[in-house]
C-alpha cells in the first residue's frame, strides 16, 4: 500500500491579489520544472493544509496550491463578499496565467472535485488531467443528503443530535430548511451563536467524514477559526445552489469527456454517496473510477491515500506530453 510522500515546505509563498478586495494565499512545493498540478481544496471554505502536498512526488511535480476565497490564510477570513463559483474559477485562471502554466493538472477531493469540474468545463484546453476524490456534484439533493433530516442523519443519529442543538426551538426541522437557519447564525450579529454555529456545522460534518471515529479530524475541524470560514463559507454557497444552473455539471461533461481522468471514491462516504461518481463516470469516456472498500470521505484513510498516490504516480508516466 502506498503511503504519503515526506512532508514537504513551500519554495514560495506569497498572496495573489483578485478582484473585490480579496487576496488568496498560495504555496508552491516541489519541482518548479515539473509537471503543474493545481490543488484545489475542499469545503468550499477548508483550506489546503500540509497534507494536500503530500499526494505527490515532488522530484517530479510542480505543486500549486491556493486557498480559495475567505478560506484558509487567504484574506478576508470567511469573507462571503463576491465569493462565487465563477469567482473562484476566475481565480485559478488568474493564477494560471500568473506563474506562466499553459496546462496543468487539476487534484481535488470533495468540493474540490465540484470546483476542478466547473473550472474544466469552463477552459477544457488548459487541463491536462484530473484527479478526483469523493465527487460531490453540489445539487439539492446532495446537500439535502447531508445537512436534512433523511440521509445520513439515519446513520448517524447520535452525531446528528449534536447538529441540531443550535437550532432547537426553531422551525429548521419541521420546514427541511436546516442550511437556511444555520446561515441565518451563522450571518447574524450575535457572536457567541455564530460560533457555537460554526463549531456544530463543522463537528458534525468531520464526524461523518471517516469510516472509523478519528478525534483528531474532529478536533481540526471544531478549530474556530476553521469551523467558522468553513460553515460560513459552505451555507453561502448551498443557499445558493453552489451558484450552477440544476444538474450543471453533469450536463456539461461532454466538454471534457476526452481529457484523461481517474476518480476515487470510497465506498462508505457518507457525505458524498459513490453514486455521484458513477452518474460522472457514466459520462466521461476517458475516466477511470477506483471505489475504495473499507473507506469513507476523508482523503487521509489509508486506502484512499493508496489510490490517490497511485493516481499521481500513472498520471506522471502516462498523461505528459
Amino acid at each position: 500500500m502506498q503511503q504519503l510522500y515526506p512532508e514537504l515546505k513551500p519554495y514560495r509563498e506569497f498572496f495573489l491579489p483578485v478582484t473585490h478586495g480579496h487576496s488568496l494565499y498560495v504555496a508552491l512545493c516541489g519541482n518548479p520544472e515539473g509537471i503543474p498540478v493545481a490543488v484545489m481544496h475542499g469545503g468550499p471554505g477548508g483550506g489546503c493544509g500540509a497534507l494536500s502536498r503530500r499526494y505527490f512526488d515532488p522530484n517530479i511535480y510542480h505543486i500549486i496550491l491556493m486557498d480559495q476565497r475567505g478560506a484558509g490564510r487567504s484574506l478576508p477570513h470567511a469573507s462571503l463578499q463576491a465569493n462565487t463559483t465563477p469567482h473562484l474559477i476566475s481565480d485559478f485562471e488568474a493564477l494560471r496565467l500568473e506563474l506562466g502554466v499553459a496546462k496543468w493538472l487539476l487534484f481535488g477531493g470533495s468540493w474540490g472535485s465540484t470546483l476542478a469540474l466547473a473550472y474544466a468545463q469552463a477552459h477544457p484546453a488548459q487541463v491536462q488531467g484530473l484527479i478526483l476524490r469523493g465527487i460531490f456534484l453540489g445539487r439539492q439533493q446532495d446537500v439535502d443528503w447531508v445537512y436534512e433530516e433523511g440521509g445520513a442523519s439515519r446513520i448517524f443519529p447520535d452525531y446528528w443530535k449534536v447538529f441540531q442543538k443550535p437550532l432547537l426551538n426553531t422551525q429548521a426541522q419541521a420546514t427541511r430548511k436546516m442550511v437556511n437557519h444555520y446561515y441565518e447564525l451563522l450571518c447574524g450579529e450575535n457572536e457567541l451563536k455564530r460560533f457555537a454555529a460554526a463549531k456544530a456545522w463543522a463537528t458534525w460534518e468531520g464526524s461523518i467524514a471517516t469510516l472509523d471515529p478519528n478525534p483528531s479530524l474532529v478536533g481540526g475541524f471544531a478549530d474556530g477559526h476553521f469551523a467558522l470560514a468553513l460553515a460560513r463559507i459552505e451555507c453561502h454557497y448551498f443557499v445558493n445552489q453552489c451558484f450552477f444552473e440544476p444538474n450543471q455539471l453533469l450536463e456539461n461533461m461532454y466538454k471534457i469527456s476526452h481529457l484523461p481522468g481517474i476518480i476515487v471514491h470510497g465506498r462508505y462516504d457518507m457525505i458524498c454517496p459513490s453514486e455521484q461518481a458513477f452518474q460522472v463516470h457514466e459520462r466521461w469516456q476517458e475516466c477511470q473510477l477506483n471505489i475504495v472498500s473499507g473507506a469513507g470521505h476523508s482523503q487521509s484513510e489509508p486506502g484512499i491515500v493508496d489510490q490517490l498516490i497511485k493516481a499521481t504516480q500513472h498520471a506522471a508516466k502516462y498523461w505528459r506530453h
